[in-house]
């Protein structure tokens, strides 16, 4: 960090400290980038003791249901297929094995590192069926519309999606209405936010009274973001406000939107530690639903638990830090992962662990 960005940082904590309302205030961090970069950046330490910052269901892996683990590990199986996906996920424990372990047991899984990638594999495997693991929120279901259109135009008949994606904003309506943790704003994420823009988000003032601010990744960026929320409890006026005006416009991208929308409906979705939120999920549409792997091989899975003693579900709903699991830096490590939160780049639990200071 320069002295100048250093320098900054000073002038926005000082500015934090002196804006800083009595009482508890607690934020949440959406997005998994925002944690890491909080976590890095020694942000928790800079604030106010009154000020707690706590982490919400901003990790697409992490949500994953085990159910839905076990979807994909049963897809790996079929006969001469290949299961493609974003390698966050190869490690990610189902109720009894991961696609890591799958592949071991010589499945043909395969990491890619876009849904483009995975189109490849099928046009130069035509004997095979590719089916691509579709994880993630509104920033990459776009580009998974656009390939399932792209296959559609090339006839491609041996490429099809297991759709697990789901939406942001519903996920921060069902956290409100358990009404388990006092939230008094959200820093909001700023990857969905460049694709929805800022209207989605304002039922939270409107129907919750709580403000949120999209915001950017740097370090000055969060603080940023941080103060204006401070300024928002201290003054009583909630709204949703863009600190990422840089990237992202109140629009958001109408053009990723409607690709989204031209292949994908809303539908109920399951989030690990959360539930079934209604509308919360995508599911392909009528019109693709030649891609939509579920419909092309009805595979389903019964019966899956998440791991013992292991509280992702309470990380992910800002319950507990992660270092309160039993598990944490025991017998859950980012080697030896028991739940989502410790194995993706932005699970808080994994987080948490690298960037602990020695015992």
């Amino acid at each position: 960090m320069s002295k100048v960005n250093l320098e900054r940082i000073n002038k926005l904590r000082d500015r934090i400290c002196a804006i800083t309302p009595q009482g508890s205030v607690v934020l949440m961090e959406v997005c998994g980038t925002h944690t890491a970069t909080i976590a890095r950046s020694g942000i928790r330490q800079m604030l106010p003791k009154n000020v707690r910052l706590i982490s919400g269901p901003g990790c697409p892996v992490c949500v994953t249901s085990a159910a839905d683990i076990d979807l994909a590990i049963e897809f790996s199986k079929l006969p001469g297929a290949i299961l493609t996906s974003f390698g966050d996920m190869i490690r990610v424990p189902g109720a009894s094995a991961s696609l890591s372990q799958a592949r071991a047991r010589g499945s043909d899984v395969r990491v890619v590192y876009s849904v483009y990638d995975a189109l490849s594999i099928a046009e130069a495997n035509p004997q095979k069926q590719v089916v691509f693991e579709s994880v993630g929120f509104e920033t990459t279901a776009p580009s998974v519309a656009d390939a399932i259109m792209e296959a559609k135009a090339r006839r491609l008949d041996n490429f099809s999606v297991l759709c697990m994606n789901k939406t942001v904003p519903e996920a921060l309506r069902a956290l409100l209405d358990m009404g388990e943790v006092k939230i008094d704003g959200f820093i909001l994420p700023g990857h969905v936010s460049a694709i929805i823009g800022m209207k989605p988000y304002e039922f939270l003032p409107a129907e919750y009274g709580i403000g949120g601010v999209i915001s950017g990744f740097e370090a000055e960026d969060v603080l940023l973001s941080v103060a204006a929320l401070l300024k928002q409890v201290s003054g009583g006026v909630k709204k949703i406000e863009n600190q990422y005006s840089r990237v992202v416009k109140y629009e958001g991208n109408k053009a990723a939107v409607a690709a989204m929308y031209e292949v994908f409906e809303p539908c109920d979705a399951f989030w690990r530690g959360i539930g079934l939120i209604p509308g919360s999920g995508l599911r392909i549409k009528y019109a693709y639903c030649e891609y939509d792997a579920q419909k092309r091989f009805d595979i389903k899975v019964s019966d899956s638990k998440e791991p013992p003693g292991c509280r992702c579900g309470d990380v992910l709903r800002g319950v507990i830090e992660p270092g309160e699991c039993p598990l944490f830096g025991r017998a859950c490590t980012p080697d030896n992962p028991v739940g989502p939160c410790m194995v993706s780049s932005e699970g808080s639990c994994g987080i948490w662990y690298k960037e602990r200071k020695p015992a």
